[in-house]
């Protein structure tokens, strides 16, 4: 792949600080080391910079020309809360913080785009860069919505990407429809009455119930949803009793876990069957149920036009490297609050092999440098592009 000499020069300078984010990660809300810098270096290229939108993210504008139309481009700047353990040089400095998903890389192949358009100015309108906090789970996204994100930044299309173990570094997927899934938090709550264990009939075992519930969980998926509808439900935390009290019925079990889904009438569907599946467990049982689900970040669905767009852009730089078909991921990511603003496209970046299996989310993962050349080449392609000079 041949990069332009100005993108390929600035290599060196973007990969020594990704290290250096690497190695200082910082967990949603709390990005104030990577957000100022992030703002200080969009300053230093002569971007506009907003710091503090939706807490620590921050927004770049670089308007160029009269072109009418605006653009939004987002990176995620956060880290997760987990151990890193592969030893290498830019090992994470701070205890139970990494940065195992890559936003480290995302935050840089941004910057790296917006240091080369500021140079080139090669396009005619307005590009907005986003610098998300918080997507891992803590409502980045959303909060900067919220704070007025596309009511001061408007944008006539904004497109996400994430890097993906498993594509190579000179390959990208820019598929149309489905990318992520809905990711929803249920709780359930049996309630019944304590006893002594050698005497359950004398009270109401909500273990039993748990149980039931537990082992039916999965008829929802397997005999509720269309077969053809994809769909995930999956307890995840269950809390009863005492270990030193083996003796001992409880009053309570607490469960909780996640659901996954691409279409609407599906999340609505899981909602429904797994409360009505506790209630009815805990009516077989002669308890109770308490049940609680919490929407949390809608499923992305890339618009068919910004996809398009998208694609012309990643052939101009990947050739016959553009993948135009890969499945979807059941994990979820808050880019689908952006997309509910704007006309939307999220592409996955390749990130060479999964080394010794770690993938996203695992104590050895790394972003791979190898990408950060043509990442970049990507989202100034995609500028370019979409503001055409006059």
């Amino acid at each position: 792949m041949n990069l332009p000499d100005l993108l390929s020069a600035d290599l060196p300078f973007l990969t020594a600080l990704r290290r250096d984010l690497h190695a200082h990660p910082e967990l949603g809300f709390e990005e104030v080391r990577t957000g100022g810098i992030v703002a200080d270096i969009l300053e230093d290229a002569g971007i506009t910079v907003h710091r503090g939108l939706g807490g620590t993210g921050v927004v770049g504008t670089l308007t160029v020309g009269k072109g009418p139309r605006t653009i939004g481009l987002r990176a995620d700047m956060d880290a997760l809360a987990m151990p890193e353990t592969a030893d290498r040089p830019h090992k994470s400095t701070v205890d139970g913080r990494m940065h195992a998903c890559g936003h480290d890389g995302h935050t840089v192949l941004l910057l790296g785009a917006a240091r080369y358009l500021a140079q080139t100015r090669n396009f005619s309108g307005t590009v907005h860069f986003i610098f998300q906090p918080a997507e891992e789970g803590r409502g980045g996204a959303r909060r900067m919505v919220e704070d007025g994100l596309f009511d001061r930044f408007p944008c006539d299309a904004v497109y996400g990407l994430h890097n993906m173990p498993g594509l190579d570094p000179d390959e990208i997927a820019v598929v149309e429809g489905p990318q992520l899934a809905s990711s929803d938090s249920w709780r359930v709550t049996f309630r019944g009455t304590g006893t002594h264990g050698a005497k359950p009939h004398l009270g109401r075992d909500p273990i039993t119930a748990a149980g039931t519930f537990l082992a039916s969980l999965q008829t929802i998926v397997g005999r509720v949803v269309d077969p053809l509808q994809p769909a995930v439900v999956s307890a995840c935390s269950v809390q009863a009793g005492n270990r030193e009290a083996l003796n001992v019925i409880p009053d309570k079990v607490e469960i909780g876990g996640t659901a996954r889904a691409y279409a609407p009438e599906v999340r609505d569907q899981l909602e429904t069957e797994i409360g009505r599946l506790a209630k009815g467990t805990a009516a077989m049982f002669g308890i109770q149920a308490d049940y609680a689900f919490e929407r949390r970040i809608p499923p992305v669905i890339n618009d068919p036009d910004a996809t398009a767009r998208a694609c012309k852009a990643a052939s101009t730089v990947f050739g016959g490297r553009v993948r135009t078909k890969f499945p979807p991921s059941t994990a979820g990511d808050d880019f689908s609050f952006f997309a509910d603003k704007a006309p939307g496209c999220y592409v996955w970046l390749g990130n060479g092999p999964a080394i010794d299996g770690a993938l996203h989310h695992n104590t050895a993962y790394d972003f791979n440098d190898a990408a950060l050349g043509p990442g970049i080449a990507f989202w100034t392609a995609l500028v370019e592009q979409e503001l055409q000079p006059e």
